[in-house]
């Protein structure tokens, strides 16, 4: 066989591997949305006949049963009963038609179907398109309570639009989660790391550390050497947020924030504002991630200082859903209570 070598066969020969490569996707797409189409063309007919009153209210039960028996024998696999329960949950949790929910594969959309409360279900089906969420990492976003965590620091009109839209970053303070969760480092109860540990521990584990802390983060560094007058400090950990287009400094503090620290942060701020941001770079933002949280403390310590400048808590375990679920829950009863419009 004759070699040909050159720019204008390399050229070619990439645009051919991206044509199929983009090609496959697609068909993938088209295959998935198919699927999607038709299950929920299922449910609707499973459901329909249900309300139309075909069915004697003794042979209820046995209708998903019956189903999957004959289907099963006719098409194999994708009729289990397990499955047309899913199907049949699907048309009822979407009856209007599957508009988001063909891009998201059918796992995704099973995981989704789980939820009871419809707000919650809504956020993350929006929020697992909005970040292109790996099945695995739903399930992980489900498990600590990501929807329940956002939504404890927003009032009514907050959550009721966290709901259909997801978490949309327009602002510093829509990057914030309380508490983060650092349940993927497993760290053994009772723990006891140092600061140092915790950090390495971090950029060990960068990649859920990142899905963590939300869309948008790139990471710039550790210990980051800033030197003011000859003295020289160290940000734990630095990255760049491409969305809000600004460098986002976290410091992390293993027991309470002290007033000195929030200074220290402010310190680091206003370094980077002047010296490290480039034209186009937004003011930067800073969190400190400490255990514990003294409200009053931050309200004095911060007061006057800019507001890109944050104290967040996190924990090492997954949260208590429940208390998570109750905050929620009072919320939206004194806002209704209250007579805040919808």
């Amino acid at each position: 066989m004759e070699l040909i070598d050159g720019d204008g066969y390399r050229q070619l020969l990439e645009a051919i591997s991206d044509a199929y490569t983009q090609g496959r996707a697609r068909a993938a797409q088209a295959v998935n949305t198919q699927l999607i189409e038709t299950y929920w063309q299922v449910g609707r007919h499973i459901v329909e006949y249900e309300q139309a009153g075909n069915l004697r209210a003794e042979y209820g039960k046995a209708l998903i049963g019956n189903l999957a028996a004959d289907l099963g024998r006719r098409h194999g696999r994708g009729f289990s009963r397990s499955n047309l329960i899913r199907i049949r949950q699907f048309y009822l949790a979407y009856p209007k038609g599957a508009t988001l929910s063909h891009q998201l594969t059918w796992s995704h959309i099973v995981e989704i179907l789980k939820i009871d409360d419809p707000l919650e279900r809504s956020f993350y089906a929006q929020q697992a398109v909005r970040e292109g969420w790996s099945v695995r990492e739903l399930i992980r976003q489900k498990e600590n309570a990501l929807f329940l965590r956002l939504a404890a620091s927003k009032d009514k009109a907050g959550i009721r639009q966290l709901a259909p839209q997801g978490q949309i970053l327009e602002q510093p303070a829509d990057l914030l989660r309380e508490p983060y969760v650092l349940e993927f480092l497993k760290i053994p109860e009772p723990y006891r790391v140092s600061e140092t540990q915790l950090e390495t521990l971090l950029c060990d584990h960068l990649q859920p550390f990142l899905l963590e802390l939300g869309k948008g983060f790139t990471f710039v560094g550790r210990q980051y050497r800033i030197t003011v007058n000859n003295t020289h400090y160290r940000v734990d950990l630095v990255f760049y947020h491409r969305i809000l287009r600004c460098f986002v400094l976290i410091d992390l503090k293993l027991g309470e924030v002290r007033h000195q620290d929030i200074g220290q942060m402010n310190l680091y701020l206003g370094y980077f504002a002047n010296e490290e941001n480039v034209e186009g770079d937004n003011p930067p933002i800073g969190i400190i991630l400490s255990r514990h949280k003294d409200e009053l403390l931050v309200e004095y310590a911060t007061y006057g200082m800019s507001s890109q400048l944050f104290v967040q808590k996190y924990q090492l375990y997954l949260p208590e859903r429940e208390d998570l679920r109750r905050e929620l829950e009072i919320t939206l009863r004194e806002a209704a209570e209250g007579g805040v419009a919808e």
